[in-house]
């Protein structure tokens, strides 16, 4: 019993002992986001991430369209991102969403319903999202380097349907594209090409 209260209380005593979140350098954090937008994009992409302390903040200012994600160091595996300019009110109200703790579904609902009452704007003409992930082992939070990474296109159309765009709800083989969410304010164009 003695052993058992002695370790708690080291545990409660020794936040040294509770592993640390690695949080890159902003260099390595802008190059690696950049990874999910196309090359003749990146040189002028903003570009989102954590300053030392953990808290979003704009990393670099862009001078084009393309906004880029870094990698968020709380969550397993490595996942960056890069979209259209257009659809930062629409992923900035999913990422304070998120931060109140709200599932993936009450996003959804409450984005749907913000947007048919205009309070919530998307963009008027297809945008598109590039997602570049890999496992967590892949991933080299020093240098930067990933390996084994796969990339996926999203191109959001809102409230486009199959039949408003001949796509079929899902795909008949790797790589083909499909309508996602259709008819909502989230319908988008999935790419998910097959995986070597």
């Amino acid at each position: 019993m003695k052993y058992i209260l002695f370790s708690l209380a080291v545990f409660f005593i020794c936040p040294a002992c509770i592993a640390q979140v690695v949080i890159p350098t902003t260099e390595i954090q802008i190059k690696s986001a950049l990874m999910a937008a196309p090359a003749e994009k990146r040189d002028s992409a903003g570009v989102y991430g954590y300053s030392s302390k953990g808290e979003w903040t704009l990393l670099r200012k862009g001078m084009n369209e393309m906004i880029c994600l870094a990698d968020d160091p709380e969550q397993s595996g490595f996942s960056v991102a890069a979209y259209h300019k257009d659809l930062e009110p629409f992923m900035q109200r999913g990422r304070d969403l998120k931060k109140q703790k709200k599932s993936q579904q009450e996003i959804f609902d409450t984005r749907e319903k913000e947007v048919k009452e205009g309070k919530l704007k998307m963009p008027e003409h297809p945008s598109t999202l590039f997602v570049f992930t890999a496992k967590e082992e892949d991933y080299n939070r020093q240098t930067g380097e990933v390996l084994n990474g796969y990339l996926r296109y999203v191109v959001y159309i809102p409230f486009a349907t199959s039949a408003s765009t001949g796509l079929p709800a899902k795909p008949e083989k790797p790589g083909m594209p499909w309508i996602m969410n259709p008819g909502t304010h989230g319908a988008h164009i999935m790419i998910s090409p097959a995986k070597p």
